[in-house]
């Protein structure tokens, strides 16, 4: 299909950012094709895009799918999220840069701190993983004597930022503990 050639895909200024979505929790066996036929059922699509390492081809787990309309956009939302491909549920959410996405999730919750670790290290640490947006990294801290509760939060620009960080972070040690990384929710 012409239009799955890298060429249409890029991920510039063109894309309509209201009428995307993000794509996250992919089996490493999805494509580009497998995808276009699955989001095809919500509507007329534009483009498919999955990032690829250059060297590899492998992706890292995640991709976009931009819709002609925000109405097709909004449906597959609310329809595919959840819906399992190769056995694993995806994750289907408005795209990094949409007003909504800070609402819903590139935020994320890090847990098992070290009392040392403060924002300057948590923002030295991250920051490599994507821009991080408002006053975060914020360490949650006890307000009379201000020691740290052990936890963190930080807000990224887009949701491929925080995939990569709990993929990279989750689990490795920062002041010799294991720290823990994940999606921040909300309690509603």
């Amino acid at each position: 299909r012409r239009i799955l050639t890298m060429g249409s895909m890029g991920v510039g200024p063109d894309r309509n950012q209201d009428a995307t979505v993000y794509v996250g929790d992919l089996d490493e066996q999805v494509t580009e094709e497998l995808l276009w036929e699955f989001f095809l059922q919500c509507g007329p699509i534009v483009t498919v895009h999955i990032p690829r390492d250059k060297v590899t081809q492998a992706h890292s787990g995640f991709g976009f799918v931009e819709y002609k309309t925000e109405e097709d956009a909004d449906y597959a939302m609310k329809i595919l999220n959840r819906i399992p491909i190769f056995g694993r549920p995806i994750r289907v959410n408005m795209s990094g840069s949409d007003k909504r996405a800070a609402e819903v999730g590139a935020n994320l919750y890090i847990g098992n701190l070290a009392p040392e670790i403060d924002e300057q290290v948590l923002y030295e640490t991250f920051c490599a993983f994507g821009t991080i947006i408002g006053n975060t990294p914020k360490v949650m801290r006890d307000p009379d004597s201000g020691e740290s509760k052990g936890f963190a939060f930080i807000n990224f620009y887009s949701f491929e930022a925080t995939d990569a960080a709990i993929e990279a972070m989750n689990g490795q040690y920062l002041c010799n503990r294991p720290i823990s990384v994940g999606y921040a929710y909300k309690k509603d």
